[in-house]
């Protein structure tokens, strides 16, 4: 077993090591009525996107999510939440300097004592949750699961869906597919992200993602036999229809999203698998991107 799908099956157990943390998740995450932004780069600018919707359809207040490299300080925040695995990348700690000394300043991290520290008031640290791969996957889905709990939700479903996911099979030979779109809505579109860039980083295979609804203004005209289209959470059943039309194979189930998204991972895993990549070493990428002056 490689370090990520070690990493990949270890999700539902961590998740629920998280629980602990749940006190200072909502101190720092809930805030209520406070204007938050979420800044992140890669895998943590998608959780950074599901974080927002998150808290701003549970009511606490108006929440932005950023990529961490393309934030301007143009708009005032109570508070800033950044989302780094590392602790180190160039982009978002660049973008915590540019903060206002009036905005509080929260990191969520799986590393303790790097540069973000420094830069900010408050840390929740997920160091459980690190991981030795480049490619990230529990340490997104546990902030996600402790922001959910944190936000009032009961976890126990979606530990049991994620326990499911990692016995079921396929929901394609790896073998009959070279191009996946992952379709999510709300909080599921950072999913939706997030998945594709798993295959991306994994099996350097064609994929892509969009808000479910957008799949019919232009990204179903590229779908043909070898697509597989998997959609996140509360999406129209319709577009599995208008998938298959195109000759795709299309996929959903009614697990939690999070759950979803291992299964998602597994696939990205068994694709590399088929195409003779090893996932714990991707082409071109490290675990963190610091860039030289």
């Amino acid at each position: 077993m490689n370090d990520t799908e070690a990493e990949i099956t270890s999700q539902p157990e961590v998740w629920l090591r998280s629980l602990a943390l749940s006190d200072q998740a909502q101190q720092e995450l809930i805030a209520p009525g406070e204007r938050m932004l979420v800044l992140g780069c890669g895998t943590s600018w998608f959780v950074a996107q599901a974080l927002a919707e998150l808290r701003e359809s549970a009511g606490f207040g108006e929440t932005d999510a950023v990529c961490a490299s393309e934030f301007r300080p143009r708009r005032h925040y109570d508070r800033v939440v950044a989302v780094t695995r590392s602790g180190t990348s160039t982009e978002v700690l660049e973008a915590l300097r540019m903060l206002p000394a009036s905005a509080r300043t929260v990191a969520i991290t799986a590393v303790r004592g790097e540069p973000v520290d420094d830069l900010t008031d408050a840390q929740l640290v997920l160091d459980f949750a690190d991981e030795r791969s480049v490619v990230q996957t529990r340490f997104p889905t546990t902030v996600l699961a402790l922001a959910r709990h944190a936000f009032g939700e009961d976890l126990t479903q979606a530990v049991a869906d994620a326990r499911q996911a990692l016995r079921d099979e396929m929901p394609a030979d790896p073998a009959d597919i070279d191009h996946l779109v992952f379709l999510g809505t709300g909080w599921t579109y950072g999913l939706a992200n997030e998945a594709a860039l798993k295959v991306r980083e994994a099996a350097q295979a064609y994929s892509e993602s969009y808000p479910a609804k957008d799949f019919r203004h232009g990204p179903v005209a590229v779908c043909g036999p070898r697509s597989l289209v998997w959609s996140f959470g509360d999406t129209d059943p319709e577009l599995d229809e208008l998938s298959k039309t195109a000759g795709a194979t299309a996929y959903r189930d009614k697990k939690d999203p999070l759950a979803q998204l291992v299964l998602a991972q597994r696939f990205a895993l068994a694709l590399a698998a088929h195409r003779g990549l090893d996932p714990d070493h991707p082409r071109l990428l490290t675990r963190s991107v610091v860039l030289t002056p």
